[in-house]
C-alpha cells in the first residue's frame, strides 16, 4: 500500500507533461533544427528554379510555383559530373575497403598479440597524429610524384588507406573484449585471424560501420589531395567536377545549376546517413566506454 501511494504522485506528475523547462528546451531544438536544416532547403530550392525566374528575383522567394529539373540536366551536360560520380564511387569503395583491412589487422595485433615493445611502438604510433596534415600532404605528394604515379587511381588511394585515429578507436574496443574468450579459443586450436573474424569482428561491428561511414564521407568530400595529385579530368572526383562548374563560368552565371549538381552529390551522403544512424551512434557510445 506504501509503495502504491509512492508511485502515485510520480504517476500525476507524468500526466502534467514535461512543463515549462520541457517546453522550452522543446522549442530551442526546434529552432535549432530549423537553423541548422534551412540552408539543405535553400540548396534544394533554388536547383529547382528556372534560371530565368531565380534571375527575376530582387528579393529571394522562399517557394517556387513553377519547379523544374531543366538544372540537373544541365548540370551534368555542363562538365562530366557522371563521369566524376563514377570515379568517387571507385575511389570511395576501394579506399574505405582497403582502410578497413588495414586498421582491423593492426587494431588487433595492438590489442591482442603480445610482443615485445609493443606499447612503446603503439605510443609511438598515436604521436603521428602530432604532425600536421600539411606537412604530410606535402610528403605524400613528393612520394607519389617520384614514384610516377600522379594522375593514377594508385596515387589517389595509397595515402588514405590508414589511419591512426581508426587504429586507435578500434584497438579500445578490441581491448573490451574478455581475455578468456580469446585464452578458451586458444585452447579449443582456434588461429588469431580466426578469432579476429568470428569473435572479434562481429562484437565490434557497430564501431566499424562508424568507421567506415566516416571513411566514406571523408573519401567524398576529400578535395586538397586530389587537386594535388589529378589535373587529368579523366581522375576527376566530384569534388573537382563542383570546382570546375564554379571555375569555367558556368557555375558563377548559373546558380541554379550550380546548386542542382551539389544537391546530386550530397544526396548520396544524406541517404548513407539516415540508413545507417543507429548503427553510427550505437558505435560511438561503444568508443567511450570502458570495461
Amino acid at each position: 500500500m506504501k509503495q502504491i501511494q509512492k508511485t502515485a504522485p510520480a504517476a500525476r506528475e507524468a500526466k502534467k507533461g514535461p512543463g515549462v523547462p520541457g517546453i522550452l528546451v522543446g522549442c530551442f531544438l526546434t529552432l535549432w533544427a530549423l537553423i541548422v536544416l534551412f540552408p539543405f532547403y535553400w540548396m534544394i530550392l533554388t536547383s529547382v528554379k528556372s534560371y530565368g525566374s531565380y534571375n527575376a528575383e530582387y528579393i529571394p522567394k522562399f517557394f517556387t510555383l513553377s519547379p523544374t529539373l531543366q538544372n540537373y540536366r544541365d548540370a551534368f551536360t555542363a562538365v562530366s559530373l557522371g563521369r566524376y560520380f563514377l570515379n568517387t564511387l571507385i575511389f570511395t569503395a576501394v579506399t574505405t575497403a582497403l582502410m578497413l583491412a588495414v586498421i582491423t589487422l593492426a587494431a588487433f595485433a595492438f590489442a591482442r598479440l603480445r610482443f615485445r615493445g609493443r606499447d612503446l611502438v603503439f605510443t609511438l604510433f598515436l604521436a603521428l597524429m602530432m604532425i600536421p596534415n600539411e606537412l604530410v600532404v606535402i610528403t605524400n605528394f613528393v612520394t607519389v610524384t617520384d614514384l610516377g604515379l600522379r594522375n593514377t587511381f594508385t596515387g589517389l588511394i595509397l595515402p588514405s588507406v590508414t589511419s591512426v585515429f581508426y587504429i586507435y578507436l578500434l584497438r579500445e574496443n578490441f581491448a573490451q573484449i574478455p581475455d578468456d574468450l580469446y585464452y578458451a579459443a586458444k585452447v579449443d586450436g582456434t588461429t588469431d585471424l580466426r578469432y579476429l573474424f568470428r569473435v572479434m569482428i562481429p562484437m565490434c561491428r557497430p564501431t566499424l560501420v562508424t568507421v567506415a561511414i566516416l571513411k566514406i564521407i571523408e573519401c567524398w568530400n576529400a578535395y586538397v589531395w586530389p587537386r594535388l595529385i589529378t589535373d587529368d579530368e579523366r581522375y576527376f572526383l566530384v569534388s573537382n567536377g563542383i570546382q570546375e562548374i564554379r571555375e569555367n563560368g558556368f557555375g558563377r552565371e548559373n546558380v541554379p545549376a550550380m546548386m542542382a549538381a551539389v544537391v546530386v552529390i550530397s544526396v548520396p551522403l544524406v541517404v548513407l546517413f539516415l540508413v545507417f544512424r543507429r548503427k553510427v551512434m550505437e558505435g560511438v557510445s561503444r568508443g567511450g566506454l570502458k570495461g
